[in-house]
């Protein structure tokens, strides 16, 4: 069955109810009382003819109704799915969020404790450099001191040209009044 004979039907059953409405509406009273008369055989085919028509107006009405609840159960579904996926992306984005931060914060600790050990081992560093060089500074100065006596007992007159012979009793005494010591001749 169409749709249009469908709509005509319902159109139609409609109709005939209204006139049986209309029927007993406007039946004209018995005489000397409020009982009103009608054509029976009338009404009751319009009846029949309006409960004929009424079972496929039924089905159509609930096949409505059952097709309006499934499509309202799936856009209700539909719905949901949405819902849950954008809290599901949101709870993503706030994790990953707070992953960032975490990371940022954890990063920020590393580098602050780096440039602290940094600080530390170029301190240490210089303390050790400079204690080393103190040493050897201290070093450097006996060396400096023990060269300087070193050429000051070096420091002696011009030898005189020596002839052969006794070499000691004709080597004469420096001017200074120190005494030459040459180890070639011991």
């Amino acid at each position: 069955m169409s749709t249009t004979e469908r709509n005509s039907e319902s159109y139609d059953t409609e109709i005939l109810l209204r006139r049986v409405l209309d029927l007993v509406n406007g039946a004209p009273k018995m005489p000397l009382s409020s009982t009103i008369r009608l054509e029976r055989d009338e009404v009751v085919e319009m009846l029949e003819a309006a409960m004929a028509r009424m079972p496929e107006e039924t089905r159509q009405a609930r096949w409505l109704m059952k097709e309006r609840e499934e499509y309202l159960a799936t856009v209700q579904r539909e719905a949901e799915e949405i819902l849950n996926a954008a809290r599901e992306r949101a709870e993503r984005i706030v994790q990953r969020t707070e992953l960032v931060r975490e990371a940022q914060r954890v990063s920020r600790r590393i580098v602050d404790d780096a440039n602290a050990e940094a600080r530390r081992m170029r301190h240490e560093a210089e303390d050790y450099c400079d204690q080393r060089l103190a040493s050897f500074e201290i070093a450097l100065e006996r060396v400096v001191k023990a060269v300087a006596a070193g050429r000051e007992k070096l420091r002696v007159a011009p030898l005189p040209e020596s002839t052969e012979g006794d070499q000691t009793a004709d080597r004469p005494e420096p001017a200074t009044g120190e005494v030459f010591f040459d180890q070639d001749q011991w």
